[in-house]
């Protein structure tokens, strides 16, 4: 017996309503499945996705896309769902660097820091003008004067950074709940907008990436500063206060004074990654998405970021909308809400504490992501061929 090259899978399971695991089928998967993706020569530089669909970035900046389409958030020019992964061109033929998706719609970012959108637009979060209820063409953001060089869609609201550190906001999904928590005090720009509109309060400081949860936002400093914005009903801004209009800093002293590496967002909760290697969770609770134990009198949330020590040292984090991946030690952990086996164990119980995945225990981890109830992880596996000796 010898060992021949090594061969990467791309393992996808959950929910599937839609097709969104590319497996030909519209059944869900409670363990991971082989999933197909036509371009198995190339390697993937990115997975996730969103409500109901899935995104794929190849090395060579390709974008691969199947799942729910009613809005036309795959950016395919029509409105039929697509249960196996097809090559979504783009405009003048842009070459992609990052995706996020949201709900029913999409954001990408191409390789020259243009910012284009698709899918439905019913609370502006295509962020573009005219105004048009939905398209399944993307069309390019022109209201961003400077080179964009990171995007995040949150379940109805976009989030860009630019070159030079400022984020712009579109998309009125926080707006409801901002003129509740603020009346009669008027609702600041960003949260009302329907085109890409700056952020107030980060003047100071230059931002590097942005995150999204459902109605609350997060951004990331050069120095390793996190500011919140938004809703706080699950505890996911760590406040007293119900919703923060304007991005506010983390306290520092709750991450021990460590500088933020990297921030992860689900629907109501928050995973920070720090410069020592630890992995701290809080927002709410109720599935098990922070992978431990909520203390205090109300056991579905937790306002403080407290460490998982089991991830310490991760070196990936994915969050869908109340399931978490993670890679440790090459190895692919799942936790937090299970009802269409999103976290791949077989069962459809939630799973509060972090656990490697069985069925991918003999597989290394390359990369993973998540859509609201799915899960992706490309994973490289050791082909044994019978040689005959």
């Amino acid at each position: 017996m010898e060992l021949s090259a090594l061969k990467r899978v791309l393992y996808t399971w959950g929910a599937n309503s839609f097709g969104q695991l590319g497996l030909k089928n519209a059944e869900d998967q409670v363990t991971p499945q082989c999933a197909e993706y036509g371009q198995e020569a190339e390697t993937l530089r990115v997975i996730t996705g969103g409500g109901g669909h899935s995104a794929l970035i190849t090395e060579s900046g390709e974008l691969l896309v199947c799942g729910q389409n009613h809005k036309g958030q795959l950016g395919l020019g029509h409105v039929s769902e697509v249960m196996t992964f097809q090559l979504c061109q783009l405009p003048g033929r842009r070459t992609v660097r990052q995706v996020s998706c949201g709900w029913d719609f999409t954001i990408t970012l191409t390789d020259d820091g243009q910012v284009l959108t698709c899918g439905s637009n019913a609370f502006g979060q295509l962020g573009v003008s005219p105004q048009t209820q939905y398209t399944a063409q993307y069309l390019l953001i022109t209201s961003l004067k400077e080179p964009v060089v990171s995007v995040a869609a949150g379940l109805r609201h976009g989030l860009a950074v630019t070159g030079s550190g400022g984020v712009y906001q579109w998309g009125t999904g926080l707006l409801s709940q901002a003129k509740r928590a603020l009346n009669p005090q008027p609702v600041p720009n960003h949260l009302s907008s329907k085109e890409p509109c700056l952020v107030k309060g980060l003047d100071h400081v230059s931002v590097t990436s942005v995150s999204a949860g459902s109605v609350h936002c997060a951004c990331l400093t050069v120095s390793g500063e996190l500011f919140l914005w938004g809703s706080n009903k699950h505890g996911q801004l760590c406040r007293k206060d119900t919703f923060l209009p304007l991005p506010t800093a983390l306290d520092p002293s709750l991450l021990n004074g460590e500088r933020v590496l990297s921030i992860h967002s689900g629907w109501t909760h928050l995973i920070a990654q720090t410069e020592s290697g630890r992995v701290l969770t809080w927002g709410r609770a109720g599935y098990g998405q922070l992978g431990r134990q909520a203390t205090g009198s109300d056991r579905t949330e937790s306002s403080l970021p407290s460490e998982v020590k089991t991830l310490h040292g991760a070196s990936q984090i994915a969050c869908g909308s109340e399931h978490n991946l993670a890679i440790v030690g090459n190895q692919v952990f799942s936790w937090g809400w299970n009802e269409h086996g999103m976290c791949g164990d077989g069962s459809v119980c939630d799973v509060i504490q972090p656990h490697p995945i069985p069925d991918l225990q003999n597989a290394k981890g390359l990369l993973i992501g998540c859509g609201a109830g799915h899960s992706l992880a490309l994973c490289c596996l050791k082909n044994i061929k019978d040689t005959g000796r």
